[in-house]
């Protein structure tokens, strides 16, 4: 009993204490910041038929849906071209400023209602990574996933250097973002925009309002009990978000395939053929003839793709196995981007998969790209950035508003 009451108050000190895998969730970030980025940049030119008023899931047909599902989407809120590329424009914005780090927690915020009204906008406009994108950007916004790899990372640890030194340290653009939100969702709701599903207003509203309860604490109450109190919820929030992401792409992967092997294509090894062989999906058709030309190489592909997805879930209690095949699901999702013209829903995969890289790996790479940016640097003769470790970093949220 001894040993058990040990084990579990290690296990809610883990819990409590830190927030898990900075650099896993840095990661993550960056990698679905990005794939949404690229997508947005991509279809600039399309936008319209995409998701504004010249696409053929017309304004009408999305109300009638979005009346039956209760789906968020901004850009239901008006009809307008000008409302439709601010939304855009937000969208854009978010992506890449979340990429950055900068401001995370707003951020996440405003990347979610990106990725929610355009998608929820016209539904039938992705390929299978929409809807990883579309889980993911909501459970950012319970992470904390700006602990390294951020601007805010960097702002943090200035401000602590700063503050070692004596001098005051300020947020004025914290305060100011959260001013300018909370008069829009104030708008927003009494407008009647957030009638429908209630998860989403609930969760703006949330994030709003936790937001001023760090900054009162950290700015008017005592140091000691509040702070640490709200540090503690957020190490569990995160924990438990980290946790359900790393759920969700095992899931994904288990799901597709046991349905795999269900399927007699799939059971007699030609599955793979018949996509290399569809218009569709044949960018290059000459690699995929070259594929396709052996049909030992087809059967190998197919019935590995189904161990691997179906065995992945059980092998994360050997690290060397898992990493073994996660190399292999990358190289996958890799090659699926090339061969089929499917690079989004290829980032997207290989982002929810880096959730389950090492450390000790991403610190290297870490590393190395550090260097290789002072080389840069020294190049133009400007002065190298010092780096942060992550054992001396916290959130940046500890010392900025809004982030």
């Amino acid at each position: 009993m001894n040993r058990f009451s040990l084990a579990l108050s290690r296990g809610i000190a883990r819990v409590t204490e830190a927030a898990l895998g900075p650099y896993q969730t840095a990661v993550i970030r960056i990698g679905f910041s990005a794939t949404w980025l690229l997508f947005l940049l991509r279809e600039l030119p399309h936008r319209h038929e995409l998701y504004g008023p010249d696409g053929p899931w017309s304004s009408n047909l999305a109300e009638q849906l979005i009346g039956t599902n209760g789906a968020f989407t901004a850009l239901m809120w008006s009809d307008g071209l000008i409302w439709f590329e601010l939304v855009y424009a937000v969208a854009i914005l978010a992506a890449a400023l979340l990429m950055l780090g900068w401001r995370t927690r707003t951020m996440s915020v405003l990347f979610m209602v990106g990725v929610l009204s355009l998608q929820n906008r016209s539904v039938f406009m992705g390929d299978g990574g929409d809807n990883v994108l579309h889980l993911m950007s909501v459970y950012l916004v319970f992470t904390r996933c700006a602990q390294v790899w951020s601007l805010d990372a960097r702002r943090a640890s200035r401000a602590r250097v700063a503050q070692a030194r004596g001098e005051r340290v300020t947020d004025r653009t914290g305060p100011a973002l959260w001013c300018v939100f909370g008069l829009v969702l104030v708008a927003v709701t009494l407008a009647g925009r957030m009638e429908g599903e209630k998860l989403i207003p609930a969760l703006l509203w949330t994030v709003w309002v936790a937001q001023a309860l760090w900054w009162l604490a950290g700015r008017r109450a005592k140091p000691g009990e509040p702070r640490i109190l709200l540090d503690v919820v957020a190490n569990i929030v995160h924990n438990g978000a980290l946790l359900v992401i790393m759920a969700e792409a095992c899931l994904i992967y288990a799901t597709a395939g046991w349905y795999k092997v269900q399927g007699s294509r799939w059971q007699d090894g030609t599955a793979v053929y018949y996509p290399l062989h569809l218009e569709y999906f044949s960018p290059w058709p000459a690699l995929a003839d070259l594929l396709s030309a052996s049909g030992t190489l087809v059967m190998l592909v197919t019935y590995g793709t189904v161990l691997v997805q179906v065995a992945f879930p059980f092998t994360l209690f050997n690290r060397r196995v898992k990493n073994v095949l996660l190399a292999a699901m990358i190289t996958e999702h890799a090659v699926i981007a090339v061969v089929l013209g499917l690079p989004f829903f290829s980032l997207a995969m290989i982002a929810a998969d880096t959730v389950f890289l090492p450390t000790a790996f991403l610190r290297r790479l870490g590393g190395r790209a550090a260097r290789a940016r002072d080389r840069l640097l020294r190049r133009d003769g400007r002065p190298p950035v010092t780096e942060q470790h992550a054992d001396e970093n916290a959130e940046a949220t500890h010392v900025g508003f809004g982030t």
